[in-house]
């Protein structure tokens, strides 16, 4: 057997493996039930914009990267009324049901200012400097390492232009992590990219200024079970490429429930979530790919007498 290839250079350390297919997959089957399970989602989409307020912008073209369906890609359509926004993701049933939430109505209204594309966060098929605006609602992280997502976005970026996102940190699911750690050796929550590394990878991709900073948000559930159902609807399964393939068995998940009911306050069961935010702005370019300076000379203006 071959040496495992090394990550690329600015990559977080220990980034996790993700099956793309298998994340693929989970997200298109909850495409019909993501909608009423996105409390999560939802609640961090408004913060986000709330944010976005303080920032003196006005974009003519916007890019939704991981739009999921599609209303954060609506929500800044109406934040933005000149504005074109191209809503991405890599789960086509998820386009669907964001063509479908887009009721005719609001189509009129929004004058058809919402497009839609299939296509990676890794390879996003749109020329480079061409946006205004990349926002990115709970997707990076999908990646397992974020790099090759956040060079893609910096590279569709216009000069001057502003990348912001969301993803989770590694306090996410805490609890879960711990009830399945005390029972079964595989890897059943997915580790999740530090703030701080990913701070790193700005600055790698050549991002200006960039800010970070996380909250924790915790939901209560009144059993495992209805966490579990909440992570189905919205697509957030075990999609690791190390994950165990067969089933983990009724003992397992017997002590899991144990385990997490150990942790029940007011009779209902927390559920951390470590949300990381991040904004930079993508700067004039100094360095060729090629890694040669780029030196512009700017024509000297005769002196008046």
């Amino acid at each position: 057997m071959g040496a495992a290839p090394e990550p690329p250079e600015g990559s977080a350390p220990n980034a996790p493996a993700i099956d793309r297919r298998a994340a693929r997959r989970a997200s298109s089957r909850a495409a019909a039930t993501y909608a009423g399970a996105a409390v999560l989602a939802r609640e961090v989409e408004m913060r986000m914009l709330e944010r976005l307020q303080y920032i003196k912008l006005a974009p003519q073209c916007v890019l939704d990267a991981g739009c999921g369906d599609g209303h954060g890609a609506r929500r800044l359509a109406e934040m933005y009324p000149q504005a074109q926004v191209l809503g991405l993701d890599f789960a086509y049933p998820m386009l669907q049901a964001a063509r479908g939430h887009g009721a005719w109505l609001r189509r009129i209204i929004a004058g058809e200012r919402v497009a839609c594309v299939c296509a990676d966060l890794a390879a996003v098929p749109l020329a480079a400097a061409s946006v205004d605006l990349a926002w990115s609602n709970l997707a990076l992280h999908c990646m397992g390492d974020p790099l090759p997502a956040l060079k893609e976005l910096r590279r569709v970026l216009k000069v001057g232009g502003l990348l912001m996102f969301s993803c989770y940190g590694p306090d996410t699911l805490k609890e879960l992590r711990s009830a399945f750690a005390a029972r079964d050796s595989a890897p059943h929550v997915h580790p999740f990219v530090d703030m701080h590394d990913l701070g790193d990878m700005l600055s790698a991709c050549g991002y200006a200024e960039p800010v970070m900073d996380m909250e924790l948000i915790t939901l209560t559930y009144a059993d495992v079970d209805a966490l579990f159902a909440d992570l189905r609807a919205t697509g957030q399964v075990n999609a690791l490429a190390g994950r165990r393939r067969g089933l983990s068995g009724k003992g397992v998940f017997g002590a899991v429930r144990a385990a997490y009911a150990n942790l029940r306050r007011d009779g209902r069961l927390p559920a951390s979530f470590e949300i990381v935010y991040g904004h930079a702005w993508k700067p004039q370019q100094r360095i060729a790919e090629d890694g040669r300076a780029i030196v512009r000379l700017e024509p000297s203006r005769a002196k008046r007498r």
